[in-house]
């Protein structure tokens, strides 16, 4: 959708156009509407505040993921009295996880209305997860917690909380394997190399050893999603004598 070069200077079809978009998304009416225009701005529009600081939507990111974090921590808190610090830590890592956020993100097309001097074909996955979190910030400043509460209920625990499934929902594949290895004494490494072959984009291959047996390759676009994807593979292979562990 985009912006104008001054979003506190837009045209009022461009307000128009933004206010029903951003109203649609939300289920409620803004009542400032600098304040959503604020979340879709990314840090390569260049923009400044009238001090000269700058205007994007990191500092709302910031105070989304607080809210978020703790509108989730109270939600678990009631719903799982029997739960101790350590698994409510777990569950609530497991719903505001990257992933999950970036999925929220996609679906809600947050995409559609950042103003940046990128096209958005060249953001990473996390951009879709940051504008939330900055969406959930700007509904606290413009309307409160009540109002923040409301949305992440709706748009997060009603959709896509449940408490059995999350139970068994695996965050970190790597993290597995590695306290799996650590509580079984057992020496593990992540041999990563870089690996071009025929690609146009740079990928990277891994290795990962238990002991000294290899266990699983894996290949991708960044050592991160490598180790993961060979944990993953790992983590299948292995998954009868961990789960009797």
């Amino acid at each position: 959708m985009g912006f104008p070069s001054n979003i506190f200077n837009s045209h009022p079809k461009e307000d128009g156009d933004f206010f029903g978009g951003i109203s649609s998304i939300l289920g409620f009416k803004p009542k400032n509407l600098s304040i959503y225009k604020k979340a879709f701005v990314h840090r390569s529009a260049n923009e400044k505040d009238k001090d000269g600081n700058p205007l994007n939507y990191e500092r709302l990111e910031f105070l989304g993921d607080s809210m978020l974090g703790t509108i989730i921590s109270k939600h678990l808190y009631d719903q799982v009295p029997e739960g101790d610090e350590g698994y409510l830590t777990k569950m609530r890592s497991k719903i505001v996880s990257r992933k999950h956020l970036n999925e929220l993100g996609k679906d809600l097309g947050l995409i559609d209305h950042v103003k940046s001097r990128i096209p958005k074909s060249h953001f990473g996955e996390n951009i879709h997860g940051n504008v939330f979190e900055a969406l959930v910030g700007a509904i606290y400043l413009d309307r409160g917690y009540k109002y923040c509460e409301k949305f992440i209920s709706q748009k997060v625990i009603e959709p896509y909380v449940d408490i059995e499934q999350l139970e068994g929902k695996v965050i970190s594949y790597k993290s597995l394997i590695i306290e799996w290895c650590q509580k079984q004494k057992k020496t593990f490494d992540y041999d990563v190399y870089d690996d071009t072959g025929n690609d146009t984009l740079k990928h990277f291959a891994v290795k990962l050893s238990i002991g000294d047996i290899v266990v699983a390759k894996a290949r991708a676009t960044s050592k991160k999603k490598a180790e993961e994807r060979a944990s993953k593979r790992a983590y299948y292979a292995l998954q009868d004598k961990m789960d009797k562990s």
